[in-house]
């Protein structure tokens, strides 16, 4: 899978596109045959997939960790379970966010494992069966809706309402991850992140096609005190505008700003870069929850850049507050009737 997304991806298609779309094709034709016809291994616990349907960040963390918040208020253990993209460990591992460093189980594990317990591995079989042996009576799935082998009760997928799905084809003509048709086959709900209109024309056609439409917000539950501060921000995610949009949200003012690929980790020469030209002009720096914790435990100067920088925490809040309780409720009643089915 493409780690980073080109921009004329999320542009009109042009002639990049056209020249990739031979490749496109024969992409689209293997991911759709996974879709299509891998076999699925069923737990006996309920799993709810928090995918996307392309390449690049649309809210798939946040997401799931609003879900698993709602799950523990009703009393249910939920478990993240995540490939752990990014990390060095190619072995099943529970993730201590006390112990262990993005470098080996990933930046987005690290953050789900401060909310509920949280298993990495490449194999999500493997995965999901070391949740439930921990304990875990709902899974969270973070991604693998193209791609899992495992029976998935409620498949959300989350579309950012800035960028939707882009130029609309299939990798590497276009961000898509599978044929728009063949995903739509298999989803239970959409979720529309944000408040912009990219997404609406395709949102209104899966909402004719008799898919649920839900709505949420990403919020910042940190960062007021920066209103009216001159900051240097720098983010190192799918999409850093989205996180430069929520820095204007809170009316903080970016005098400097920095981009890296998502899931980067920053070298030395990159770290000193960015307390030097805060350092200067006295400016704030300021980053995201996800790059802070690659920064723990790192080399050289990394504690001193993570210590000097303000992080923004976010939220995702739905538009209707029984949201989650409603997802939880339809991943349990049909795992409950799976499980009803293959008794018979």
């Amino acid at each position: 899978m493409v780690s980073e997304a080109p921009p004329f991806w999320w542009t009109k298609t042009g002639w990049q596109a056209i020249c990739l779309y031979p490749l496109s094709f024969a992409y689209g034709r293997i991911s759709g045959a996974v879709m299509r016809h891998r076999r699925r291994h069923a737990l006996s616990v309920p799993v709810i997939c928090v995918g996307n349907f392309t390449v690049g960040g649309a809210g798939k963390t946040p997401t799931a960790i609003a879900i698993a918040r709602a799950a523990k208020a009703r009393g249910l253990k939920p478990g993240f379970l995540s490939r752990g993209y990014g990390g060095s460990l190619d072995v099943t591992t529970v993730v201590d966010p006390h112990h262990h460093r993005s470098t080996a189980v990933g930046d987005e594990p690290l953050l789900l494992a401060r909310e509920a317990l949280t298993v990495i591995s490449r194999r999500r079989v493997a995965g999901a069966e070391k949740l439930v042996a921990e304990g875990a009576d709902l899974i969270i799935m973070d991604d693998g809706f193209q791609s899992a082998r495992l029976t998935v009760d409620y498949a959300l997928i989350v579309i950012d309402s800035q960028r939707g799905i882009g130029n609309g084809w299939v990798v590497p003509a276009g961000p898509v991850r599978a044929p728009i048709g063949i995903q739509m086959r298999h989803l239970d709900a959409i979720l529309k992140v944000g408040k912009g209109d990219a997404a609406d024309q395709f949102v209104r056609k899966a909402s004719r096609s008799g898919k649920p439409v839900l709505v949420a917000n990403v919020v910042p539950s940190t960062g007021s005190e920066l209103s009216g501060q001159s900051v240097l921000a720098y983010a190192g995610i799918a999409d850093p505008n989205k996180f430069y949009r929520t820095l204007d949200e809170l009316g903080a003012v970016i005098a400097d700003r920095q981009d890296f690929p998502d899931h980067h980790h920053l070298a030395e020469d990159e770290i000193s870069d960015l307390i030097s030209r805060a350092e200067k002009p006295g400016l704030q720096l300021v980053t995201t929850a996800k790059d802070s914790v690659r920064l723990s435990g790192g080399h050289g100067r990394s504690e001193e850049l993570r210590e000097k920088s303000r992080v923004i925490d976010v939220d995702m809040l739905f538009d209707d507050p029984k949201a989650p309780d409603l997802i939880i409720d339809r991943a349990i009643e049909a795992c409950r009737r799976r499980r009803l089915d293959k008794k018979a």
